[in-house]
């Protein structure tokens, strides 16, 4: 049971460092205005995802905000010894909560919802 606890309060503790920084699309115009506009919102899993279509550069930039997330939740998990996809799914938690009002979050069921 320490064990756990431990595990729980370092994954605690690296998630608030996490929800505490910038956005990932930070100071990015493009994701930015496509957040705002309900063409990208977050998903459960803790990535961005494209609510139905974008053109190629919104997509693209949506690709790179992913795979730095990734990067950052597999060096938490790494930190914590547990898995990608559960450091990815309290990310995506906390990142959803954080969303405005009209802005497109998935749920845990694969669908788009508005805050």
């Amino acid at each position: 049971m320490t064990a756990l606890r431990t595990l729980l309060i370092s994954m605690s503790l690296a998630l608030a460092a996490f929800a505490f920084a910038p956005a990932a699309s930070a100071g990015d115009p493009v994701i930015d205005a496509a957040i705002s506009s309900g063409t990208v919102g977050e998903r459960i899993d803790g990535y961005l995802g494209v609510v139905g279509t974008a053109d190629a550069t919104t997509v693209r930039k949506v690709q790179d905000i992913n795979n730095r997330r990734r990067a950052v939740y597999e060096q938490t998990a790494r930190d914590n010894n547990t898995t990608v996809q559960i450091v990815a799914q309290l990310a995506g938690e906390k990142q959803i909560a954080k969303l405005k009002p009209g802005q497109f979050y998935m749920n845990d069921s694969g669908v788009w919802q508005s805050k």
